[in-house]
């Protein structure tokens, strides 16, 4: 029976780079904002030899992910393994000038989304399957008030359901990927030299054979 494998975050950089990795071992449920991007993924996994199911939805959208979760239970009645990527890069910006947008946007994609998903996912993934997430240590550093703060309570939900799994399943994997020439980091850093920076697909391979996926 093919495995399956929810990527959220799916249409570009390591979500992409994930989604390629593991579509010769599974079937792809590539979730992604960006319609375009992601009928680009499904192209080259098919290329591979690979087949997905696109989901172009918001995670921020309650009433979608409920759909998609029921979807995912209704076709295959399971889940193998979820990769978050889905993350929402709001612009640096000092503490005090932090536009109320910004942080509301960045409170509802990285930490209330991820919050409901993991409600919605558990279920499914059962006591085999496993979750990757994917830290990014910057909160704290000057700038980044509301991606640093959010993202940091993110990886506090993926820890704190890390530990409450340990005995019961599912597995829940933290990594932190090296710097990689992706979209949001060229925001952050737009004079940065990119060739400096490591391949996505090195590092989803990496980080995957690191939790023995």
């Amino acid at each position: 029976m093919t495995k399956t494998a929810l990527i959220t975050g799916a249409s570009r950089g390591l979500g992409a780079a994930m989604a390629l990795a593991l579509a010769p071992t599974h079937h792809i449920v590539a979730v992604a904002k960006t319609t375009g991007a992601l009928e680009e993924l499904d192209d080259r996994i098919k290329e591979a030899g690979g087949a997905a199911t696109l989901a172009p939805m918001d995670i921020a959208n309650d009433a979608a992910m409920q759909t998609l979760c029921r979807g995912i239970f209704d076709r295959w009645g399971s889940l193998d393994l979820w990769v978050h990527c889905a993350i929402h890069a709001a612009p640096l910006a000092p503490a005090n000038m932090i536009g109320e947008k910004d942080m509301s946007k960045s409170i509802a994609g990285n930490v209330a989304a991820t919050a409901t998903l993991i409600t919605y996912i558990a279920p499914l993934l059962g006591i085999d399957g496993q979750a990757v997430f994917l830290n990014d240590p910057v909160s704290g550093q000057p700038f980044y008030g509301a991606y640093g703060a959010t993202k940091a309570a993110q990886i506090a939900l993926a820890k704190s359901w890390q530990a409450e799994t340990v005995k019961t399943g599912p597995k829940v994997h933290i990594a932190t990927p090296n710097p990689m020439p992706t979209a949001t980091r060229a925001r952050f850093h737009p004079g940065e030299d990119r060739a400096t920076l490591h391949d996505p697909t090195v590092e989803a391979k990496r980080i995957l054979s690191e939790f023995g996926i």
